[in-house]
């Protein structure tokens, strides 16, 4: 979900932030300039981290080996005899359950934020365009003495690729932009303003820029506006960052100088701002001038200047480190937010993925068969097998097994009276034992026997056997469209599990939920399964079939699930289920 997304995003950047001010507050003596400076690129990655695309937080579910059959092949074919078993024997009795819909907030929200970008793109295209006329009305410098004197910056900071150095009226403040083609753009008359000293720190400031790819920088810090134009705290973070900039670029420029112009560098900005008017923003462009606040704090950083010691160094690094780690531990929740459990991560090389479309027609759908004997896999809807969504009433059967692991009921003892309540299907209304409650898919008999089981004991047994996202606050309902979810692909590998009981379940209770399941004995054949219809807000948008047939030499577990706005019956999946099986004379 959209809303869930964003949330993520607006979690994860503002912990970062808090992260990021309060370590440059604790730490402002044992950070130097350039480290302080280097910590808002973990706000870069923060800020990154909810938009790369989820697959590649699973990197080892990409490259799934499977074989390709378009054909639908059908060489699991048995001999199996005609079976006349009515689909009205499988109906599926249904609890409607009523859900608001909050995809109107999705959309809401996702249109919003969309317009936000939208407006941002906008005002940006804006400046770009304002940068494009500074581009058009730069000249080339006709003082000589200046050009040779920026050559000589670019020497000495080893700078070799050619940068187009001019003048332009447009401009007030030195500023430095491109990238593909980097311009070094001076306010004109600059030379009858300051002395040739003054515009060789204004040089080395802006190649300074230059050097350590700030003009990169600015276009990262764009695009990151745009997609958090809502937070005023990556608002005010990277009006920070561009502070750090000027400050780490003027230590840089400090750096690289004489001891005793040091002094001079810094008049140099103060000589700078007494002459010229505060410069309009750019945003994709650096900046000599800035701010009156900006400019007293870089002076006060000028005048407070002391070289790096190894010391300083190794505890700046020290203290980045340790954010960078805390930045890192934000992706097992991104992952759990941003990713959530809707899917579940399936590789089998023995696996057959083939085209059924036409037993779907209106459904959208997946079918999965298992091959016991031959270890394999047929799966129609690689996307779908995967795709996790309610079990509704497939549910009770592990509810059952629950129940009778727990002593709740025992194979001989599960008989519930009847609550008196009027249901709207005959057959609920008397008392239950579990083969009548999983025959007519009893509904009162499961919810009666899950609120009679710690959910604390629910959780363990599902953890135990795995089933599918493990979910339980969906409240006392959780398996009915709500927070319980399993994919068919799970459906299949459960009822294997279940049916050579790999769980180390008592082999009684396994087996009185497997009578419980019998559908149709006929000539060798056994026809075991359930039934599910999720119905939402009066809709039955959710039908499943699942089980297993079981013949003289083998058995085959299947699952089936069919979504659509209003028709998702299950026993519409059943109907689809036995004609594939059919189809295929496994049954």
């Amino acid at each position: 979900m959209f809303f869930t997304h964003l949330v993520t995003s607006f979690i994860v950047s503002t912990i970062t932030i808090i992260v990021i001010l309060l370590s440059r507050k604790l730490f402002s003596k044992q950070l130097s300039a350039k480290w302080q400076y280097n910590l808002w690129f973990l706000l870069f990655i923060a800020l990154t981290l909810p938009f790369i695309p989820k697959q590649l937080f699973h990197i080892e579910n990409q490259f799934h080996f499977h074989q390709s059959n378009k054909s639908g092949d059908a060489s699991m074919s048995t001999a199996a005899g005609n079976h006349s078993i009515s689909v009205n024997e499988m109906q599926d009795f249904i609890i409607p359950v009523n859900h608001l819909n909050l995809e109107f907030l999705n959309v809401g929200v996702a249109s919003v934020w969309i317009a936000g970008m939208f407006v941002m793109a906008v005002l940006y295209l804006y400046a770009a365009f304002k940068l494009r006329k500074i581009k058009k009305t730069t000249t080339d410098l006709n003082n000589q003495d200046i050009l040779q004197l920026f050559e000589r910056c670019k020497r000495h900071l080893h700078l070799s690729k050619p940068l187009i150095v001019g003048e332009s009226p447009l401009v007030n403040s030195p500023m430095t932009f491109g990238l593909l083609k980097t311009y070094v753009v001076l306010p004109v008359q600059l030379d009858e303003k300051m002395s040739m000293q003054d515009i060789e720190y204004i040089f080395m400031h802006e190649l300074h820029h230059y050097k350590y790819k700030d003009i990169a920088t600015n276009y990262l810090m764009v695009i990151l506006q745009i997609l958090y134009w809502f937070h005023p705290l990556v608002w005010i973070a990277f009006q920070k960052m561009r502070l750090d900039r000027e400050i780490a670029c003027d230590i840089a420029v400090l750096n690289s100088l004489d001891e005793q112009c040091h002094a001079e560098y810094g008049n140099a900005i103060i000589n700078f701002a007494a002459i010229s008017s505060q410069s309009k923003e750019f945003a994709l462009a650096n900046h000599f001038n800035g701010p009156k606040k900006q400019m007293k704090k870089r002076i006060e950083k000028i005048a407070s200047f002391t070289t790096e010691s190894k010391w300083m160094k190794l505890k700046s690094i020290s203290i980045f480190t340790v954010i960078s780690v805390f930045v890192a531990s934000q992706v097992p929740f991104i992952s759990a937010m941003a990713i959530t459990d809707d899917r579940y991560d399936f590789s089998n090389d023995n696996t057959v993925y083939e085209d059924l479309s036409a037993y779907f027609d209106e459904f959208d759908g997946s079918f999965v068969l298992y091959d016991m004997e031959a270890d394999q896999y047929r799966i129609y809807n690689e996307d779908k097998s995967t795709l996790r969504v309610s079990p509704d009433s497939t549910y009770k059967i592990y509810s059952a097994l629950i129940g009778l692991e727990s002593d709740v009921i025992t194979s001989d003892h599960s008989t519930m009276k009847w609550n008196g309540k009027n249901y709207p299907y005959e057959s609920w209304n008397r008392d239950q034992n579990l083969s009548s409650a999983m025959r007519h898919s009893v509904s009162w008999y499961f919810q009666e026997l899950s609120e009679r089981i710690p959910r604390e004991t629910i959780q363990a047994y599902l953890q135990q056997m795995d089933y599918g996202n493990k979910d339980l606050s969906g409240g006392s309902d959780f398996w009915l469209e709500s927070s319980l979810k399993i994919s068919p692909v799970e459906q299949v590998q459960l009822l294997v599990a279940f049916y050579t009981n790999q769980f180390g379940f008592e082999d009684s209770n396994i087996q009185t939920v497997k009578n419980s399941l019998i559908v149709e004995e006929d000539d060798g054949y056994r026809l075991s399964g359930k039934t599910g219809t999720g119905n939402v807000n009066g809709k039955n948008s959710n039908g499943w079939f699942i089980g297993y047939v079981e013949d003289r030499d083998n058995t085959y577990f299947f699952a089936t699930t069919i979504q659509n706005e209003d028709n998702s019956l299950g026993s519409k999946a059943a109907e689809i289920t036995l004609s594939i099986l059919k189809d295929k004379g496994i049954y």
